[in-house]
């Protein structure tokens, strides 16, 4: 993957949103937090169903315990986050209980949506995939058969990356993106 060309039409919100490694442990405005929450609340889902289910931790106390779900390599960087979030997907439709096969994919919409408000308000997030679903699920007090485990997304100011060990230092910039004709087709062309 490398930096390649993008369309001019493209809105730089896309460009500029990425996942750092480095955060302030200073802390979240609430008026702040609020607004990535909101963000994900008005994200588009299958029905209007809205399956995602978002546990946040942001006071020192319960950041310390959303903490101990994730795996060590995310806890050397992530420990300075102030605020964690647990972000679940409801497995069962609000509407007659069914299960949503949409659920994850509507749930990936709200996280984006959080991602793009955060950085408007000068903010980082960083999603999390390794991290112990049973652990976060009996964290938030709920069910594998009920919900289902995606991430846990850090969100906080932008440290200056003095604190990274030399390792993660390479990780505190952008990453590259595949080339469109990688990951798009167009029927009717070989």
């Amino acid at each position: 993957m490398s930096r390649v060309p993008v369309s001019p039409r493209l809105d730089p919100r896309f460009i500029e949103r990425w996942s750092p490694v480095s955060f302030s442990p200073a802390a979240v405005d609430p008026r702040d937090l609020e607004a990535v929450l909101e963000a994900a609340r008005w994200a588009p889902s299958s029905n209007n169903d809205q399956p995602w289910h978002l546990v946040v931790a942001d006071r020192p106390e319960t950041v310390e315990r959303a903490r101990a779900v994730l795996v060590a390599g995310n806890r050397r960087w992530a420990d300075r986050a102030p605020v964690l979030i647990l972000v679940f997907a409801r497995r069962l439709t609000r509407r007659n209980g069914t299960p949503n096969r949409w659920a994850a994919f509507d749930t990936g919409a709200a996280w984006m949506s959080m991602a793009l408000q955060a950085r408007s308000l000068g903010l980082i997030t960083h999603a999390m995939g390794g991290f112990s679903a049973e652990q976060a699920l009996a964290l938030a007090g709920l069910s594998a058969e009920s919900h289902e485990a995606l991430c846990v997304v850090a969100l906080g100011h932008p440290g200056d990356g003095s604190e990274l060990p030399e390792d993660l230092l390479v990780r505190q910039q952008p990453n590259g993106r595949l080339e469109l004709s990688e990951i798009v087709q167009r029927l009717g062309e070989d």
